[in-house]
């Protein structure tokens, strides 16, 4: 039953992100997570050089698994960009498992932010 909701749950918010920030094809998890990273950044309006983008998905990452107990918020640098410490390692998943928390954590999120239910 909780399977059937996370997929029911993952495709609108996939559909609703889509249709928002990509004029072609779907967002992929990749592309949401360095969504979620922008928005907690708070430099939306930005431009940012490749390098950043590994940075902005960690952002996100950690964003989203933080209620999970994994990341805590640890401060803001000098350049205003969050940094996070482990506060426990990610057991050992197979890949769909691993999906699976991934789209867990990251509706989490966006039903906390009020975009889905």
């Amino acid at each position: 039953m909780r399977n059937e909701e996370l997929k029911e749950q993952w495709e609108t918010l996939v559909s609703v992100l889509t249709e928002r920030f990509s004029e072609t094809e779907s967002i992929d998890i990749e592309g949401i997570l360095y969504l979620v990273g922008l928005q907690e950044l708070g430099q939306v309006h930005k431009r940012f050089k490749k390098d950043d983008n590994v940075d902005i998905i960690h952002i996100g990452i950690c964003s989203v698994l933080e209620p999970f107990g994994y990341y805590a918020f640890d401060y803001f640098d000098d350049e205003r960009w969050p940094h996070f410490k482990l506060i426990e390692e990610l057991p050992p998943l197979k890949p769909g498992e691993q999906s699976i928390l991934m789209k867990e954590a990251v509706v989490h999120y966006f039903i906390q932010k009020g975009l889905i239910q």
